[in-house]
């Protein structure tokens, strides 16, 4: 786990109202996931309480293949036996499916002891090989209410041809699929390789205005986005 799951450097903007104190490590988050974007679902969510030096991603280096799979398909299968296999607490897809634009998911997370950082990640679609990100973000040992937004990553393994052809497994190019159904088809392909085959921060999808051809399968009007993304309201009893 240590080796294979990599520690990043987020860029994560933090709030928090504190309500009562505590000398002693809270053990149970209560945590509300909220899609803040016009027309990006997200993939089944998985959020994980870990080891300070267990991480799932590093901004600037390769994405592990677990991270491909989530990021290009969804799959937090591979990322989920790594956590467990580290003695991490899990959630998995608590909103049982898509999150949906504007909407939320709350849940329980109980953390042992050692565990003392959050990750959360989760497929954005449609994107190639987007993904939201949190990862090592420090538990706070007061209890309150803190909020947290996550900004959108690009795994750097899939080019960003924006083009929904089914594709989503690992090396297959391509967009699984557009779940607002608001994409257009005859797309050429934006680009097929990229510069940057790091984690980065995402560039955000360029779509087209050509519902029937053009570069993008994608809609300009619609499918854009600013980072953040998403937010986390996280509550530690």
């Amino acid at each position: 786990m240590k080796s294979a799951i990599n520690k990043m450097g987020s860029m994560l903007s933090v709030s928090a109202l504190v309500l009562a104190s505590t000398a002693t490590q809270a053990q149970d988050l209560s945590i509300t996931m909220t899609n803040l974007s016009q027309a990006l679902f997200f993939t089944p969510v998985i959020s994980a309480a870990h080891e300070a030096d267990n991480h799932l991603f590093m901004v600037g280096e390769a994405a592990t293949p677990e991270l491909q799979m989530m990021a290009e398909g969804g799959d937090v299968s591979g990322l989920a036996s790594l956590l467990t296999n580290a003695n991490a607490n899990v959630n998995e897809n608590p909103a049982a499916g898509l999150l949906a634009p504007g909407a939320s998911t709350s849940y329980m997370l109980t953390n042992d002891e050692a565990n003392t950082h959050l990750s959360v990640t989760t497929m954005i679609l449609p994107t190639n090989d987007g993904f939201v990100g949190l990862d090592g973000w420090k538990i706070p040992t007061e209890a309150g209410t803190y909020t947290v937004f996550l900004n959108a990553y690009d795994a750097g393994t899939e080019a960003n041809n924006e083009l929904i052809n089914g594709g989503g497994a690992p090396g297959v190019l391509g967009i699984p699929f557009d779940p607002g159904t608001d994409f257009g088809t005859g797309g050429t392909g934006v680009t097929d390789a990229e510069n940057n085959t790091m984690v980065h921060i995402h560039r955000g999808s360029l779509g087209d205005d050509d519902a029937v051809a053009g570069n993008s399968d994608l809609n300009n009007t619609v499918h854009r986005w600013l980072n953040p993304v998403a937010k986390l309201t996280i509550t530690i009893q």
